[in-house]
């Protein structure tokens, strides 16, 4: 007697779990445009490194004889792979098992991916194409149900802990959709994904009017404008390649430091653009972007969230091969004034860097908080002062280089000046409580209107004022601690980050804080 007719049960199974919800609801799958859980999961992982479990879960018939009938798998794919070498956590909904209706309520599979990536700690990779509760569940069960969220204490300890990121691949609403929002970093994909909270029927039952998925949670809405998520693919592909990168500067958790790759990037290469790219005329912008690739280790630049809050940039970059958080002002949009959205992803962003370790270099060209009606209302400065509230609260090495404007509460921000920040400014510098222009017309209104001629003295006295502007001024009292040729940035702070990484490992450990969605 050998358990020969076991193991054969075990390979029946596991063949018709593989086989999803048959060849007909995958190909539908296929019809959308959209790959199936399994093929998403070799998409994202290296290949051949995934391990499942719970592959025998699912919904069974059986004959009297007690001899299974029909199988169909548990509408999740689960366990544990790599990414470039390294194990993560991954689960998806598989769109094509979803045969029954779901309360939500059932021990589930993603629960234990959960808690799995927790206690193991292991970076999570959520690959969500689905919806939760469906309202059939309650003829299913007989009643209806006070709803609770069990899973969210986890949820929120993983935010403090791993890695998360969700990845909507599918019109996803109700707890999916939550989940992809209960991440530190998330994507979707153009056309086939939509983040809602409740679909576009029920928005019609309740709010009277018809709308269509795309408008109601597509990537315009969220990657581009609500800041729900953070980046958009054009492909599942590419929303992969974006999950990939985005670990690869992250370590496995808090408990550890993030990974140092060899660098071919000189550590004292000086781009001779770096002299002529801020311009002599203030009121000209220009491209923040370029300006970062001349500094951070070539091709390193992994923008986060650029749809949404876009006078603030936040990246992932290395130098000299060490990952370092990015901030930088945008004077494309609103001169690089703060308003009430980038403001939430700053403060997001410097969370998220001092969470897993890696320090920050913010390059700043900012004029102050966003004025005007319309920033009153959107709460600017409430926004504002959280973001620098979160500033003070990181404990990482900091470096500023300041480019050009440093003005009023704002500008003030740019780091914690309890503490010790390395900071360098470039000869294009300027600061001050206000802007001289529009500060001049403030303070010295009454002089200004009682003069002979008004224009004129206005003039003079900003004429005179701008004389005090100069850096070098500034330089002297040894407030502007260094002003350096721009050219030597990178130098300057791949010197820097070589002494931050030093005094990195007493920080490895949670933060005092649980990092907030």
């Amino acid at each position: 007697m050998t358990w020969e007719p076991e193991i054969e049960e075990i390979a029946s199974r596991t063949a018709r779990a593989l086989q999803m919800g048959g060849a007909e609801r995958v190909q539908d799958q296929h019809d959308r445009g959209k790959l199936t859980v399994r093929e998403r999961i070799d998409g994202i992982l290296d290949e051949g490194s995934f391990q499942e479990r719970g592959v025998l879960a699912g919904s069974g018939e059986y004959d009297d004889d007690g001899h299974l009938t029909e199988f169909m798998p548990a509408p999740f794919v689960m366990g544990v792979g790599d990414i470039e070498g390294r194990p993560v956590v991954v689960g998806g909904g598989d769109y094509t098992s979803r045969a029954r209706p779901s309360s939500g309520r059932e021990v589930s599979k993603s629960a234990v991916a959960e808690r799995m990536a927790l206690d193991l700690r292991l970076p999570l990779v959520r690959l969500i194409d689905g919806f939760g509760a469906d309202v059939r569940a309650i003829e299913a069960i007989g009643r209806t149900y006070i709803p609770a969220n069990p899973q969210f204490e986890v949820v929120a300890a993983l935010m403090g802990e791993v890695p998360v990121v969700s990845i909507a691949l599918g019109a996803v609403a109700g707890w999916p959709a939550a989940a992809v929002a209960a991440s530190h970093f998330s994507v979707m994909v153009q056309e086939i994904s939509q983040v809602f909270a409740a679909g576009p029927p029920v928005v019609s039952r309740a709010l009277g009017h018809p709308i269509e998925k795309e408008e109601l949670g597509g990537v315009q809405v969220h990657a581009r404008g609500s800041g729900v998520v953070d980046n958009e693919a054009a492909s599942e592909a590419e929303a992969f390649e974006h999950a990939r990168r985005f670990l690869s500067y992250l370590p496995g958790n808090v408990h550890e430091l993030p990974p140092v790759l060899a660098s071919d990037d000189p550590a004292d290469r000086a781009d001779e653009e770096l002299l002529s790219l801020i311009p002599r005329d203030r009121r000209r912008p220009y491209n923040v972007r370029r300006m970062i690739e001349h500094i951070v280790d070539r091709s390193s630049m992994f923008e986060i969230g650029r749809g949404y809050g876009r006078a603030q940039v936040t990246a992932f970059a290395r130098l000299d091969g060490r990952p370092v958080g990015v901030l930088a002002n945008d004077p494309m949009i609103h001169g690089g004034a703060t308003d009430a959205d980038s403001a939430q992803k700053l403060e997001k962003f410097v969370d998220l860097c001092d969470t897993f370790h890696l320090p920050v270099a913010n390059f700043v060209d900012n004029p102050g908080f966003m004025i005007g009606h319309g920033a009153e209302s959107a709460g600017t400065l409430k926004q504002g002062v959280r973001a620098i509230t979160a500033i003070y609260q990181a404990r990482v090495p900091w470096a500023t280089v300041v480019v050009r404007r440093v003005y009023g509460v704002a500008g003030a921000g740019h780091q914690d000046h309890s503490r010790y920040n390395y900071r360098i400014t470039w000869p294009s510098g300027e600061w001050g409580s206000i802007p001289i222009e529009g500060g001049v017309m403030a303070a010295y209104r009454r002089q200004i209107e009682a003069a002979d001629d008004p224009e004129a003295y206005r003039a003079d006295l900003e004429r005179r004022l701008v004389q005090m502007r100069s850096p070098f001024r500034t330089a002297e009292s040894f407030n502007a601690e260094d002003i350096v040729d721009p050219r030597q940035t990178r130098p300057l702070l791949c010197k820097w980050v070589q002494l931050a990484y030093r005094v990195l490992p007493p920080l490895a450990g949670p933060t005092a804080r649980h990092m907030r969605p």
